[in-house]
């Protein structure tokens, strides 16, 4: 009945409001506010603070700087092995595997088109057709900026609006086409595997979603937008591995893409696996690499 109740009330919210609303509040920087809030969050989700730089509330102008936080150097040291791939952020597995007939496992039975997650442009889920896909959900609790789990340039960024569901899991569960209905920022990556998706998806209280290379990334009209095509420029966005590429203004979802043979992730990750910024979950296919060289 709870779980009934938590989908219906999402249903019919006025979801873009609330998270806006949200937004506003969270950008608050009245110090009688800002500070409970951030410690009353610090202890309502055992946040560890130890390990970011600034470990006091009062020391955040806002809640949205003290979500955003960078941590201490050499907290997440990147797994220097040339040929892993690295979760791109703190959180857990909601689900990983390959992708079929053009199909992404979801929860449950449940599964959505790589085609609609990437904006409904064949051409751009073509690439991805028969890959490895891992879904990636950062609690409340995680740091939550988002890293590169292998080196590339930038080809393309796109931004597809949508709805803005919780994406925990019950609402894996329960909600048809989650990851592809939620707002969301994709970007395609051109790596020594092939290519790369980074799908950084919105959700309820979702904020915002910024990348290093555009900044924030605000609501905008809606339909998918390609924000920018990088091929061919002079001065191309080329990120190493462990290099930050975005951020999340209140957590959420990132789904990670690769093209067919290109990955293979390591056996003893199934759904729930909790996930390191920086630890190796996948290793690459050698022969694919060499392929793309």
């Amino acid at each position: 009945m709870k779980k009934t109740l938590f989908i219906l009330l999402q249903h019919i919210a006025p979801q873009h409001l609330i998270s806006r609303l949200a937004g506003r509040v969270a950008e608050c920087d009245a110090p009688w506010f800002k500070n409970r809030f951030i410690n009353w969050f610090i202890k309502r989700y055992r946040v560890n603070m130890s390990e970011a730089i600034h470990e006091n509330a009062e020391d955040y102008p806002s809640f949205n700087a003290f979500f955003t936080r960078s941590l201490k150097p050499g907290i997440r040291p990147v797994d220097p092995d040339t040929h892993s791939i690295t979760s791109p952020a703190d959180g857990a597995i909601s689900q990983l595997g390959q992708i079929e007939h053009g199909r992404i496992f979801q929860a449950k039975g449940r599964s959505y088109g790589l085609t609609t997650l990437l904006g409904g442009c064949e051409e751009r889920a073509a690439l991805f057709t028969n890959g490895s896909f891992a879904t990636i959900y950062l609690s409340p609790r995680d740091y939550h900026r988002v890293h590169m789990p292998f080196t590339g340039t930038l080809r393309e960024s796109i931004y597809v609006p949508g709805d803005l569901y919780s994406v925990n899991q019950t609402t894996a569960e329960e909600v048809e086409n989650l990851f592809a209905r939620n707002e969301r920022l994709v970007a395609i990556f051109d790596t020594e595997l092939g290519p790369m998706a980074m799908v950084m998806v919105g959700a309820m209280i979702v904020a915002g979603i910024e990348t290093v290379w555009q900044g924030a990334v605000a609501p905008l009209p809606r339909k998918p937008l390609v924000l920018d095509d990088f091929t061919g420029r002079k001065n191309p966005v080329s990120l190493e591995k462990g290099e930050e590429m975005g951020r999340f203004h209140l957590g959420s979802t990132v789904v990670l893409l690769f093209g067919a043979g290109a990955v293979n992730w390591h056996e003893q990750l199934t759904a729930g696996s909790p996930l390191q910024l920086g630890k190796a979950i996948a290793h690459c296919n050698q022969d694919d690499m060499r392929r793309s060289l």
